[in-house]
């Protein structure tokens, strides 16, 4: 199988048109004619990433960050993207990264959260659709959801350090009222709380918060923030499966690099 059928693939669940106008989704770098031996998957590439794949035999990379996101006026290495892109290009990589338009998709990255979170009827939380090949896509930018009962605002908030495993979770003072209507949205997610308040969700759940989008909210919503790695850290089960479901005998490999930036003392 080539590349280039792992990324129609990869495109038909999560079309390019659904990314955001900033964004630099789709292929990085890369030959997508040549036969693909295996793919390594990832949130981030790193150079320690493009080595890991070079010792697997993978030469095929499916990571949820471009690592294209500005544009190069060289490539040198003065910088961690210019020598990745270096790298892959010498070792005959194969760069492909899903973004926003996987974050935007149906059953992406925020359903795969509510997911975690044991959400039921989930729904796009701003609904969107985009023209793909003269037919309508549906998308959308976060997603509301609800638990099966509603809970006190501490078991809440327990409940999501325990389905994302993080050591610290950031949160606004408890809400006096039971939680069950959770809104979301993965990585940089505040631009999302004034949707989520029209909605009236009881929880607001994102990856990053500005300090100052905090203030005013403290019996509106209760707010969660996971650190925007943790928020993200299961979309490599996404790509898995919609790799196997086309290559199910391709080797595939989640990546054992830690490329979160941020750590907690």
């Amino acid at each position: 199988m080539k590349i280039k059928e792992i990324i129609a693939a990869l495109e038909r669940f999560a079309p390019l048109p659904l990314q955001e106008s900033y964004d630099n989704a789709g292929l990085q770098c890369g030959l997508t004619e040549t036969e693909v031996s295996g793919a390594l998957l990832c949130l981030d590439v790193t150079e320690a990433v493009l080595a890991e794949a070079i010792d697997l035999g993978c030469n095929l990379i499916v990571s949820h960050h471009p690592v294209l996101f500005h544009g190069l006026k060289q490539v040198a290495d003065a910088t961690q993207v210019q020598r990745c892109i270096r790298m892959a290009i010498q070792n005959d990589l194969c760069i492909y990264s899903a973004h926003t338009n996987l974050d935007n998709a149906e059953d992406g990255v925020n359903f795969k959260m509510a997911e975690k979170l044991g959400l039921i009827d989930v729904q796009f939380l701003v609904p969107k659709t985009v023209v793909v090949g003269g037919a309508q896509v549906r998308g959308g930018s976060g997603v509301i959801g609800y638990l099966p009962q509603a809970e006190d605002s501490l078991a809440f908030l327990q409940r999501v350090k325990q389905a994302f495993g993080v050591e610290a979770l950031q949160h606004n003072p408890l809400l006096e009222r039971p939680v069950q209507s959770v809104a979301l949205c993965g990585g940089a997610g505040d631009f999302m709380l004034d949707d989520a308040l029209r909605a009236e969700a009881d929880a607001f759940l994102t990856g990053e918060m500005h300090y100052h989008t905090w203030f005013g909210h403290e019996q509106d919503i209760q707010i969660a923030v996971l650190g925007h790695y943790e928020s993200e850290q299961y979309t490599r089960e996404i790509f898995r499966d919609i790799i196997e479901r086309v290559a199910p005998q391709l080797p595939v490999y989640d990546t054992e690099v830690v490329t979160n930036p941020i750590q907690i003392l």
